[in-house]
């Protein structure tokens, strides 16, 4: 397996989507779960990139 595709999931086993179909443990998107295993390496980079986005919004709220 080479390291592009070995990009740990963000998953905290906390999984429970909110309103806006965001995953309240990894913040991630129903769809982006779903599709993790299929995505590149710079796909899961961007991934994890809108995960910490959507946190720190969420932070502020």
């Amino acid at each position: 397996m080479t390291p592009e595709l070995n990009i740990t999931s963000p998953c905290s086993a906390i999984c429970s989507l909110n309103e806006d179909d965001v995953c309240v443990g990894c913040n991630r998107t129903s769809n982006e779960i779903r599709e993790w295993r299929n995505m590149s390496g710079n796909q899961k980079r961007e991934v994890l990139k809108l995960c910490e986005h959507r946190a720190k919004l969420d932070s502020t709220l």
